[in-house]
């Protein structure tokens, strides 16, 4: 089988004088700095430059070395360019005023095969600069940690990056590290989430960190994100390198909040094809609602459009049927004597209480619900059954020297009484003391 070329598309004269029309971008926008800064400074040189080369600008800080990320002009339909607006507009989304954006400096230069080997010296001198910072730190016994150092291209400043719980007096440090390396030096404290940007590489998901890549602006993160996204509480599961919750979390906050909105709320009444329930669980993601259906207390999964929320009065619950109760017939523990039906029986299915009803506060029991004092407790509405009438039993002769009943006892005498269950000399009659009763005590 022949291979034929493909054809070479050849540029179109008038689009070609187009692209000679088209003038060159007046500024750039590059990113310098271990904090990643932003700024948009002019350029007025003839050389070509792509995203990504290497360029030595002038800056607020001295002259470094910086990365081009793109340029601004009205040829926006590039893919290396972009309209002024559209930067603006992005940097209004990012932050706006708390951007590290600023307009103060000047693209000088592409950078050379010198100027990098001279970035590359920089570089291989830092150790010694770290290890003169560490050890002066020890000797002035200051509570900070130091984090990174950096020096600029034009080595006439160092700034050293540290973190502290509380603010120090580093001024005796400034004055022995700037007499040793003859520099001018800048101490800039810095908190958890920038120590991870200087330090960082890779998180979890295997992408590198947000805060040291296009994060400029690290704003807190609270728990409630993480509750309304359904993520882990564990803590370890859900903070980054730095020890705080992850940047993340904040990403798809807005889209949570805005799906959970549609979600009715727990414990609503609403209505469905099946019949009308009450809300048990909802789904933020997938949109479900699981509702427990009254007729059948079955629960069933419904899409959020295929049910309603109630509203007034077809929101209340349905009430349960009353429950019924019925004195049952047995012995039971009376409070001077023995009664009948302590406990109750059941009888064709229905409800049965075991114990009295104790009153709830503010809602004080019926009639037909108070406990008697002799221990009985009127659970039906209806009249108790009438009981067979009893002869009075006869009382005991009393016994000689005893002037009094079996009421009339001193209260000591009734205390001790009750505290002996079972012992001797006690009594078997209920209002009047028996014969035995009154020798026992008398002896």
């Amino acid at each position: 089988m022949a291979i034929h070329p493909l054809p070479v598309i050849l540029e179109d004269e008038e689009e070609a004088r187009l692209i000679e029309k088209l003038e060159p971008p007046k500024t750039i926008v590059v990113r310098y700095g271990y904090t990643k800064m932003v700024g948009e400074f002019p350029y007025d040189g003839d050389q070509i430059m792509g995203c990504g080369s290497k360029l030595v600008v002038r800056t607020p800080r001295g002259i470094e070395l910086g990365e081009m990320l793109t340029t601004t002009c009205s040829n926006a339909g590039c893919g290396k360019s972009i309209s002024r607006k559209q930067m603006l507009e992005y940097i209004d989304n990012s932050g706006g005023k708390q951007y590290p954006f600023t307009t103060d400096g000047k693209v000088m230069r592409i950078a050379t095969a010198e100027d990098m080997s001279e970035g590359s010296r920089i570089d291989a001198d830092k150790p010694k600069h770290i290890k003169a910072a560490k050890q002066a730190i020890i000797d002035f016994d200051l509570p900070m940690k130091l984090i990174e150092v950096e020096e600029m291209f034009s080595r006439d400043r160092i700034v050293f990056y540290f973190t502290s719980e509380d603010r120090i007096d580093f001024r005796e440090l400034v004055r022995r590290l700037a007499a040793e390396l003859r520099v001018r030096i800048e101490m800039r404290q810095v908190g958890a989430r920038d120590e991870a940007r200087l330090t960082a590489d890779y998180e979890r998901c295997g992408q590198h960190c947000c805060c040291k890549q296009f994060l400029k602006v690290l704003k807190p993160v609270s728990m409630r994100s993480a509750k309304v996204q359904k993520a882990t509480l564990d803590p370890a599961k859900i903070s980054g390198r730095c020890g705080r919750l992850m940047c993340c979390l904040r990403y798809e906050d807005e889209t949570y909040e805005d799906l959970r909105r549609r979600l009715p709320h727990r414990n609503s009444r609403v209505s469905t094809d099946e019949g009308t329930g009450t809300v048990v669980n909802t789904q933020i993601l997938t949109q479900l609602v699981l509702v427990e259906l009254d007729h059948n207390r079955q629960r069933f999964a419904f899409p959020v459009e295929n049910i309603e929320k109630l509203t007034g009065e077809a929101a209340k619950r349905p009430t349960p049927p009353p429950a019924v109760f019925n004195k049952g017939r047995g012995k039971g523990n009376g409070g001077s004597g023995n009664g009948e039906a302590g406990d109750a029986g059941k009888k064709g299915g229905e409800a049965v209480r075991s114990e009295p009803r104790r009153p709830k506060p503010g809602k004080p029991l019926r009639e037909e619900e108070i406990e008697s004092r002799e221990g009985k407790q009127a659970v039906d509405v209806a009249e108790p059954e009438a009981k067979p009438a009893t002869k009075p039993k006869p009382e005991a002769p009393k016994a000689e020297g005893e002037t009094g009943s079996g009421d009339q006892e001193q209260p000591r005498r009734r205390r001790r009484r009750r505290r002996r269950r079972g012992g001797k000399g006690r009594g078997t009659g209920g209002s009047g003391g028996g014969g035995d009763a009154g020798g026992g005590g008398g002896g």
